[in-house]
């Protein structure tokens, strides 16, 4: 595998965290680039009228605007099921589609902010790392058909989101049947428009602008956590399916803010007050939108629907 083909192969794990690394991944937490090696395969994986979940969804309202505020999972078996009519319901009345980004698959121009926010040729990895860190590189290295000298040029943020792929693609988990990529198909089959909350740079740079420290510390919990990842993983999609947040905020919200205050904020609460404003923004408008994001943006005393409540509205679950 060439460096350019694993940094597309690292893309796909943009939606992993601190804690548990594939529990975080599955959750989302924001960054859902879902950029995988050579050209997409077909991504309506469900029929969404056989298979029946209850994922949770909310709406908030006023005269002529309706908002839905959907959390997703960035990675996911084949086989889960999650479409339920209420959040069918939803997404078919909406006229807009709204993910964190427009287009988590594009890879044209994710690899070369990659290659800008995620090289660093003048530092090795190695150089980073003690003995036992570096073995437990090479293993999960390794165990995607790379090795670990190939990770040498990465800076370590984005050294543990490639290394994060290695527990998911294992365990079958897979960025073609994760939530947006299916929504966004349904989106232009259906020729609704589609829009981001952020942009892909605005997102590398989150990680690329976190200090050393926190960028190690990412690093190393995935290193720690590969041997657990999945049994954590396959807890976080269950209660997400069956719309248990106070489940989702313990995996995904609590346990990474007591691993690094300085992860949390840049990547929930930070962008978390952003999207409140935009949609707040919104709320000027008119029509039904449908906003699909990280189900740990929607879970815990910082989510989107909590700030939304401090500025005034009332935002209601209702699956």
């Amino acid at each position: 595998m060439t460096t350019l083909e694993t940094l597309k192969t690292s893309t796909l794990a943009f939606g992993r965290r601190l804690m548990g690394t594939a529990a975080a991944a599955a959750l989302g937490l924001g960054l859902g680039l879902a950029v995988i090696a050579g050209a997409p395969a077909p991504v309506m994986a469900q029929d969404a009228a056989a298979q029946t979940g209850q994922p949770a969804l909310w709406v908030l309202r006023d005269a002529d605007s309706t908002i839905y505020l959907f959390g997703t999972v960035h990675l996911l078996r084949p086989e889960t099921a999650w479409h339920s009519p209420v959040v069918n319901q939803a997404f078919d009345s909406a006229d807009q589609i709204w993910f964190e980004i427009e287009n988590p698959d594009d890879q044209a121009a994710a690899i070369p902010l990659v290659q800008r926010y995620g090289i660093d040729m003048r530092t090795p990895l190695s150089s980073r790392l003690n003995a036992e860190e570096l073995g437990q590189l090479d293993v999960m290295a390794e165990a995607m058909g790379m090795s670990g000298a190939m990770l040498e040029p990465m800076r370590p943020w984005l050294a543990a989101l490639t290394l994060s792929v290695a527990p998911l693609t294992k365990a079958g988990y897979d960025p073609q049947s994760g939530v947006e990529l299916v929504l966004r198909a349904r989106a232009l089959e259906a020729g609704k428009p589609i829009d981001g909350l952020e942009t892909i740079e605005e997102q590398l740079q989150i990680l690329a602008g976190m200090s050393e420290d926190a960028q190690m510390a990412f690093l190393r919990s995935v290193l720690s956590d590969y041997e657990n990842a999945t049994v954590e993983l396959d807890r976080l999609v269950e209660a997400w399916a069956a719309g248990d947040v106070e489940t989702l905020e313990d995996i995904g919200v609590t346990q990474m803010r007591a691993e690094g205050e300085e992860f949390y904020q840049a990547l929930l609460v930070k962008r978390n007050a952003n999207w409140a404003g935009q949609i707040d923004t919104m709320m000027d408008g008119e029509g039904v939108i449908f906003i699909a994001v990280g189900a740990a943006h929607l879970a815990g005393d910082d989510s989107v629907q909590a700030l939304l409540e401090k500025r005034g509205y009332t935002v209601e679950r209702i699956q």
